[in-house]
């Protein structure tokens, strides 16, 4: 797995707003960029083997069509993308430079609204260092 894309103070401030926020139902998070990933936390009961490139490569192409398709749009600008699977939810928080990944159980509007602004934050941070 890729490692060193973050500080670890950075990894642990993304895991712990995920934490924060979601509580016991966070099932794992993973930080990318165009070109890397870290994975920062996997639930204990999970297996280890996502092909976790396969899942990046497809929400950074989907985030650039997605972004391109709705702008401008009277929807005004993308906040977050929530995929619902039958085994839990994934929330991508994405800016144009790197973004993050998030697997949960069962989630309220309000949690997914409330990590994803967290995230946003933090990412919007980062693009000021």
């Amino acid at each position: 797995m890729p490692t060193g894309l973050l500080t670890d103070d950075a990894s642990d401030q993304i895991v712990t707003t995920c934490r924060t926020a979601i509580g016991d139902s966070l099932r794992s998070a993973t930080y990318f960029t165009r070109d890397d990933y870290q994975q920062l936390y996997l639930r204990e009961d999970l297996e280890r083997d996502a092909d976790l490139s396969t899942f990046i490569g497809h929400e950074w192409r989907g985030f650039k069509t997605a972004q391109t398709a709705y702008e401008g749009s009277e929807l005004g600008d993308y906040n977050y993308t929530i995929r619902v699977f039958d085994n839990g939810f994934l929330i991508r928080v994405t800016n144009d430079r790197e973004g993050v990944l998030v697997t949960t159980d069962g989630l309220t509007v309000k949690d997914f609204e409330e990590v994803a602004t967290a995230l946003n934050s933090f990412l919007g941070e980062r693009a000021l260092d």
